[in-house]
């Protein structure tokens, strides 16, 4: 098995010192609320966000800075970051994306291989990866060989699973139910990473509404665990 499967798993892993543990995306609102209270409503809740915004957004914008970065492209990297960017709806939202970018790329600065990458010390890509961690993840999947297959995969599971972990603290949930709602999803992410190959430029965003709202009464939530 090659290097490029286990850099993919370094890259998706919870463990990975990004801070993707302490962010909700507007859930930590939806529990408090009552929205969100047992497998059931999480999984419900999840599969909005997986059809609203992952398929329809992000994986679609994954591909796009894969692209740039294979054609070595900084100013169009930088384009679709600040598309990515203008996509996140609300303050908390904007601020994970930029947070959660920047330590990527100082991530990337302290790996032995990585940290030679010329990309890492031009402005132009830096601006991009510390305007979203999408940049970086593209970046890296590309200089490591990952395929575009796998690295749709990884980064859908990586974001699935920070969710359900979450979920887990939250509700709280067992940990045998939050298995339950992982191995529900098993059957569709890769359809869901098929149809992103398939969405068009001009049909690239998002369309969550219940996250957005969520998300915008978490920045006055009395009491907080988690950071969006």
């Amino acid at each position: 098995m090659s290097a490029a499967y286990f850099r993919l798993q370094q890259l998706i892993s919870p463990s990975l010192p990004i801070g993707a543990f302490t962010y909700s995306q507007g859930m930590e609102w939806a529990v408090e609320s009552g929205w969100i209270s047992d497998a059931e409503s999480l999984h419900a809740w999840l599969d909005s966000v997986l059809s609203g915004t992952m398929i329809s957004m992000e994986l679609p914008l994954l591909l796009r800075l894969a692209d740039c970065v294979e054609r070595g492209d900084a100013e169009a990297c930088y384009d679709w970051s600040l598309y990515l960017l203008s996509c996140r709806e609300t303050s908390e939202l904007r601020a994970e994306e930029q947070q959660r970018g920047q330590a990527f790329a100082t991530l990337l600065d302290k790996l032995p291989e990585a940290s030679v990458w010329p990309e890492l010390n031009d402005v132009m890509w830096r601006n991009s990866m510390d305007t979203n961690q999408l940049a970086g993840f593209a970046l890296a999947c590309h200089k490591w060989g990952i395929r575009r297959e796998d690295m749709l995969r990884g980064y859908l599971w990586s974001w699935l699973e920070n969710m359900v972990i979450g979920a887990v603290k939250l509700i709280p949930l067992g940990q045998s139910d939050g298995q339950r709602v992982l191995f529900r999803f098993t059957d569709t992410l890769d359809e869901a990473c098929q149809v992103a190959f398939s969405v068009a430029d001009d049909d690239i965003g998002a369309s969550s509404p219940a996250q957005a709202i969520a998300s915008s009464l978490h920045e006055t939530q009395y009491c907080r665990l988690f950071r969006s």
